[in-house]
């Protein structure tokens, strides 16, 4: 079995698949994907259970596991995704999830002798409902974008913008799993205490500096046990794979409490997710080397490894839109923000595992790890609106005459994430979308 970065034969970008969708230009979901999530028929009320996209599909993989079509590995991969979430799936390890993908490659192919007995199989995406691919058990948000660090540091440190730890550890806190959400979920705008500009108290009041976070999520697949570390060299053994994480901010509440002990109410209201979790194994052919300039210091020996040098990071095209309400009610198209690129990430996604793990932290399958915003180095690279708006000194212009510093009730933030190189499929994450309500009484 191959491990994650390498290319095996579901990569050949001259796979096509009998669900005619999947073989459409910039189809985000092609046979060299398959990525998976937990669903069921919308408004059906029936179990979650675990799928893989093809095309605008959904292959149901528990009905699947009835038909008993696979043996060995990937039979006992299969037998997993009846569980109304990913967790045991994950649990297994990239070797029988690796199983499962290239079954599965091979029955949704052009020449497949299978299409007959799958095709019944098959849902709509649109009339699919879904839930967080896994049962998250605990979420760590790191801040891995040294761009995003340096413009944010900058607006409150001009003269030192970057603190002295941040070149030589992956900086994180931990959020709250309960508040975890899939795409579509909509939320209201969160209070907190806010401390008004010249004021001798703080007030009780919504946040008036509501923002978007543009990051990359991890699930974690196998677990260490407490008291262990996970070596560099096996950290991405310990990942099922990469979705897209928007954690939402409330800036004024975060500038109030953040000191001395981080993120509290600022950030744990709602954190929104895709529903397709992409595996390793299949962002293989969009791997990089992961670089830094020579000038700057190299990490301590646990966080170095020539493997994770030459092809550590990985190239996801990441892009936040938004539409209001008035657009909607106009009939306009979102707007895009901004657009970045995973790979300008300062710390790679082994990096943050082995970290995390190297004081004996245990971590179990479905846990789920945020990257941070990922921003550029360009002004248009920004991942929040933090960046975009100079703190919200410098409002952003949107098609319908309207302007933005911060989000207003009715906003609907969209992100979106692939992968392309000249020579391989497209690859891509779907979208993470939310939108923001009125505050409640």
């Amino acid at each position: 079995m191959s491990t994650p970065g390498e290319l095996n034969a579901t990569h050949d970008p001259r796979l096509s698949s009998w669900v005619a969708s999947a073989n459409a230009p910039g189809v985000d979901f092609p046979v060299q994907n398959l990525p998976f999530a937990a669903f069921r028929p919308a408004g059906s009320g029936q179990n979650f259970r675990a799928g893989v996209a093809i095309g605008d599909q959904v292959l149901d993989l528990a009905a699947l596991h009835g038909l008993a079509p696979f043996a060995g590995p990937a039979a006992q991969a299969l037998a997993a995704c009846a569980h109304p979430s990913l967790n045991a799936l994950m649990a297994l390890g990239p070797e029988l999830a690796g199983a499962l993908r290239a079954a599965l490659s091979g029955a949704l192919r052009s020449d497949a002798m299978a299409a007959a007995r799958l095709r019944p199989l098959l849902l709509p995406q649109a009339a699919a409902e879904y839930r967080v691919a896994a049962d998250v058990g605990d979420y760590t948000d790191f801040y891995a974008s040294i761009h995003h660090a340096t413009a944010v540091g900058r607006l409150f440190r001009p003269d030192s913008p970057l603190l002295p730890n941040y070149k030589w550890l992956p900086v994180a806190y931990h959020g709250r799993a309960s508040s975890v959400r899939v795409s579509g979920y909509d939320f209201p705008r969160p209070r907190g205490q806010l401390m008004p500009p010249g004021a001798a108290r703080p007030e009780l009041l919504p946040t008036r500096k509501l923002d978007y976070e543009l990051e990359v999520g991890v699930f974690v697949g196998r677990g260490n046990v407490q008291g262990s570390r996970v070596l560099l060299a096996e950290a991405e053994q310990h990942v099922f794979g990469l979705c897209l994480l928007n954690d939402w901010s409330a800036r004024d509440v975060q500038a109030w409490e953040y000191q001395p002990l981080g993120p509290f109410l600022a950030k744990n209201f709602a954190t929104t997710v895709s529903p397709w979790v992409v595996t390793l194994e299949a962002l293989a052919p969009f791997r990089v080397p992961w670089t830094r300039p020579a000038s700057e210091p190299p990490p301590l020996a646990y966080l170095h490894d020539e493997a994770s040098r030459q092809a550590g990071a990985i190239d996801i095209q990441l892009e936040v839109r938004l539409d209001t309400a008035r657009m909607r009610a106009a009939g306009m198209p979102p707007q895009r923000l901004s657009r970045s690129t995973f790979r300008d990430s300062w710390w790679t996604v082994a990096q943050m595992i082995t970290h995390h793990t190297v004081n004996g932290c245990n971590l179990n399958p479905g846990d789920l790890l945020g990257s941070g915003t990922q921003s550029g180095p360009l002004p248009a690279q920004a991942g929040s609106l933090l960046e975009l708006t100079a703190g919200g000194r410098q409002a952003i212009a949107l098609a319908d005459g309207e302007s933005r510093t911060f989000l207003a009730d009715g906003d609907r933030v969209t992100l979106h994430g692939w992968c392309e190189r000249e020579g391989y499929a497209r690859v891509g994450f779907g979208e993470a979308a939310g939108t923001v309500l009125p505050a409640l009484p």
